[in-house]
């Protein structure tokens, strides 16, 4: 083996089908990449961030609606091959250290849907670069993706800022978020299904879910929204004190007495809730239903499934869910028991890339990036702070932390930023130590 700049390490986990335990995840050693065909780049990934989104990547890597592994491949080194492991996303910066396409410069910063590798070789469309992003061709994959391809040139990005720390929240919050305000979005474009009291998220004390909560706060607070809408917050024991101190939640409740809260025991027939599921935890949703299937509970006008936060690499069945129907079986709730004159919903699921393609025929682009500029310029204000920064460097370091956030769980206090790198790319000082 050359050099360290030489060698290339790659964060690989084991494929379900293979049959191996997916909480051992392998680090591949091979070659940087020396061969670089025409339109090609070859990005060096500083960092990137981690999250229990990850971990859902991870559990839906070879579902044959999201695909996560056939994003990037898997090295073809020793034991490991793209047949029997895989690469979960991952969103990160990094720097372009070799281009053969005329339109894209070495020493570019960029920011994009990466893998945990140290260097990443990707090929792009020749037609498709502009002063803001390029493409990854990605044929084999469904059109809709087409935002999961882009590489963002960070000298021509309203939203970058070269400073570290807003590095770090953009890895934890960028995905996430937009996946928050897009749900939002969409919701206030029913005008909450024609008028909701009550939004009721699961899992509150994941960024997808707090983000929401944010967004709806921040909705009331410019009187877009009535100021008598309330957002309630589920979420487990463990998690509660770290989730009312965010603020965002008019009620957070536990899982396991939350029809005794306040906004359950005071809700009556008229009100109109509208359930935000995160967590897609069936047994939960279950008894959710099963409390609004009351003739003298309030209407439930609505579900939405936005998240799989329960989901981890073990997860048994997390290759089989349906998502062409409901989630569950809403038959755990009578249909007996259920008040003739109550709507009672489906679960819908929202899918960012499909509400996208519907806002870009109703608004400009100008309007688009003008309101997402000015919204993401809020959040990282108003995000110091929600949570603790850990940092991770080294292959090893790496690689430890992974199985111990796959078999542990990671509490919504931590972000998680990593690099395979065994020093800090760049003479920048913002690495503390070792974690």
């Amino acid at each position: 083996m050359g050099s360290m700049t030489d060698e290339n390490l790659t964060l690989c986990v084991p494929r379900a089908s293979s049959g191996q335990d997916p909480h051992q995840p392998v680090l591949a050693s091979s070659q940087r990449p020396t061969q670089y065909p025409p339109n090609h780049v070859l990005i060096k990934v500083d960092r990137f961030g981690f999250s229990a989104n990850n971990i859902t990547y991870q559990a839906l890597g070879e579902h044959p609606h999201f695909r996560y592994f056939d994003f990037n491949d898997a090295p073809e080194v020793g034991k490991v091959s793209p047949k029997t492991h895989g690469l979960f996303p991952v969103w990160g910066f990094g720097t372009v250290e070799k281009s053969t396409h005329p339109k894209i410069h070495e020493g570019e910063r960029v920011y994009g849907y990466f893998a945990p590798t140290r260097y990443l070789l990707l090929p792009v469309s020749s037609a498709d670069v502009n002063k803001h992003a390029f493409y990854v061709p990605r044929p084999h994959l469904p059109a809709d993706r087409r935002p999961y391809n882009q590489i963002l040139r960070c000298a021509a990005d309203p939203q970058y800022t070269s400073d570290p720390a807003v590095e770090d929240l953009t890895m934890l919050y960028r995905p996430l978020f937009w996946t928050s305000y897009w749900c939002e979005d969409w919701l206030f474009s029913s005008n909450y299904r024609g008028g909701a009291s009550t939004i009721l998220i699961s899992s509150a004390s994941s960024k997808t879910a707090f983000c929401l909560a944010y967004l709806i706060k921040k909705r009331i607070a410019r009187g877009e929204l009535s100021r008598d809408v309330r957002i309630v917050g589920l979420t487990s024991k463990g998690n509660v004190d770290f989730t009312r101190g965010l603020g965002h939640y008019d009620e957070v409740l536990e899982y396991g007495s939350f029809t005794s809260g306040r906004a359950f025991s005071h809700s009556r027939g008229k009100e109109r809730w509208i359930y935000v599921d995160v967590a897609s935890n069936a047994a939960l949703n279950e008894r959710i239903l099963a409390h609004f299937a009351s003739p003298y509970a309030a209407s439930l006008v609505a579900c939405i499934v936005l998240g799989l936060t329960n989901l981890s690499p073990a997860s048994p069945g997390a290759d089989s869910i349906d998502w062409g129907t409901n989630t569950f079986d809403t038959s755990a709730a009578s249909a007996d028991a259920r008040p003739s004159s109550q709507f009672w919903p489906s679960f819908e699921n929202f899918f960012m890339p499909e509400w996208l393609d519907v806002r870009k025929h109703q608004l400009s682009i100008g309007e688009i990036f003008a309101t997402q500029n000015k919204a993401w310029q809020e959040l990282m204000v108003d995000c110091v702070g929600w949570v603790k920064m850990d940092r991770v460097y080294g292959g090893a370091a790496v690689r430890q932390a992974y199985e111990e956030v796959a078999k542990r769980g990671l509490g919504p206090e931590r972000g998680l930023i990593w690099s395979l790198w065994d020093a800090p790319v760049e003479s920048r000082g913002w690495w503390s130590a070792r974690l």
